[in-house]
């Protein structure tokens, strides 16, 4: 683990109890987040983004499922952690926005009041609970902050309501962001007023950001360094300038050439055929080989190991791919 990480995950793996099997969710993935770092983890749905996320805050349901590895943050492997311990981390220093946040705010509660209640469970007294969360509804873009505190979920848009979730994330100062697919409902103008805001905060209070996407684009808006999931595993990560000039994974180089890219636009857009396979089976070789078009005997048979690309960029390819 290195200490100038303030989040290391080694060998974590999340594995479910459901009605069909045990679903291997995540396996054996290892990625590290440093202070004040925004990091994307990306991958196409049900690849376990969300459950890795998830795991850092151990969100699950602990009765019908096993984890597996190290989560370490600030020293401490927060799944040796008590119920108790991990619940003080919650909201504090780890924060998390949920990706549909009509779902996440009470529809029976004032926003404001949903804001402070995390305060005023904390020890903060009512007054100056709100006192900071007009203050964070402000810090979030959120105006007359005033009138704001008094509106139900209802009565904002879905744009508004992230705004909410962000300042409510915020409330403590926390030292990890994790924002789980934090744009994903919104239109294109709202999008980019989110990811202004999150980078103009992440600035302001030096946090560490987890940014949980499927969008490429958002990658590269914000973040600094990314890990590509597939099939519950990483088969790439590293800087994003690197991976996008010059992707080491068919995966990887798929999901950046299936976007619109102006620069490329005699480049005809890829389409992935197939699906995923099957998180309840074991699987035999890559995962992504029988919808690779470069794929070899090998592939399907020996899982490839994380290699080396250079400087924080490694990949678990058998044949690093070609440049295009």
């Amino acid at each position: 683990m290195g200490e100038q990480n303030l989040i290391t995950i080694k060998d974590l793996q999340v594995n479910l109890m459901s009605p069909y099997g045990v679903v291997h969710a995540v396996r054996n993935i290892n990625f590290d987040i440093a202070p004040g770092e925004i990091h994307a983890l990306v991958g196409e749905s049900g690849c376990g983004k969300s459950m890795t996320a998830k795991a850092i805050l151990r969100l699950h349901d602990e009765k019908k499922m096993l984890y597996g590895g190290h989560i370490f943050f600030d020293g401490k492997d927060l799944l040796a952690l008590k119920v108790r311990e991990i619940r003080e981390l919650r909201g504090s220093e780890i924060a998390m926005i949920f990706q549909d946040p009509v779902t996440a705010l009470n529809p029976l509660l004032r926003v404001g009041e949903q804001i402070g209640e995390m305060l005023i469970r904390r020890g903060t007294p009512r007054a100056e609970a709100r006192r900071r969360v007009l203050g964070l509804l402000e810090d979030v873009g959120i105006q007359p902050p005033e009138e704001r505190y008094r509106q139900y979920p209802f009565e904002m848009s879905g744009g508004m309501l992230q705004r909410v979730m962000i300042a409510m994330a915020l409330s403590h100062k926390p030292k990890l962001l994790i924002a789980d697919e934090p744009t994903t409902a919104l239109d294109m103008t709202v999008q980019a007023q989110i990811l202004d805001l999150l980078l103009k905060l992440q600035k302001k209070n030096g946090m560490a950001i987890l940014i949980i996407t499927h969008n490429f684009g958002v990658v590269a808006e914000i973040c600094r360094r990314v890990s590509v999931m597939y099939a519950g595993i990483i088969v790439e990560s590293g800087d994003v300038r690197e991976i996008f000039h010059h992707p080491k994974h068919p995966y990887t180089r798929d999901l950046i050439f299936s976007i619109p890219q102006p620069r490329a636009a005699h480049r005809k857009l890829v389409t992935i055929p197939g699906m995923p396979p099957d998180l309840r089976e074991k699987i035999a070789g890559c995962p992504y080989a029988p919808r690779c078009a470069e794929a070899a005997a090998r592939c399907r048979e020996l899982a490839p190991e994380m290699r080396e690309a250079g400087d924080s960029h490694s990949f678990s390819c058998h044949n690093e791919i070609r440049e295009q």
